[in-house]
């Protein structure tokens, strides 16, 4: 499964695997953020399973569940709290790496970033930061 980097400290993926953890470990990444809830699909590993894995491979490990309801102001700010936590590489995931981009965005703009330059970042890496163009404006704002 390939890894998708947006910053060098920040790369996001689709849904991860135990395996994949062991290849994130590989890879030098120091915590993982799981941005899927528990049960969205039958075929997802538990993230208890991950937690799991990524601690038996020396990863920190958190989980900032997003569902398709939205971002919420919580989850921005845990983003954020892990973003300035860990020193990287961090890999983010939900089904499609899309909610783990959104969030990273969205927690960056929060903080100052230049949303013009997050937008590049983002669609760099093959993801599109448009549907949430206005909560990225008014964050920055």
């Amino acid at each position: 499964m390939p890894f998708s980097k947006l910053t060098e400290t920040m790369w996001v993926a689709p849904q991860l695997t135990v395996a994949d953890v062991a290849r994130a470990a590989e890879m030098g990444v120091k915590c993982i953020i799981n941005n899927r809830p528990d049960g969205e699909s039958d075929d997802q590993p538990a993230g208890a399973d991950l937690a799991a894995a990524a601690h038996a491979s020396g990863i920190n490990y958190a989980a900032i569940p997003v569902s398709h309801a939205g971002f919420s102001a919580p989850q921005v700010e845990a983003m954020r709290a892990v973003l300035d936590k860990e020193a990287g590489p961090i890999l983010g995931f939900c089904r499609s790496g899309t909610r783990s981009s959104f969030l990273w965005a969205l927690a960056e703009a929060g903080a100052g970033k230049d949303v013009a330059k997050l937008r590049e970042q983002a669609a760099a890496a093959g993801y599109d930061l448009s549907p949430i163009a206005a909560m990225l404006d008014m964050l920055a704002g």
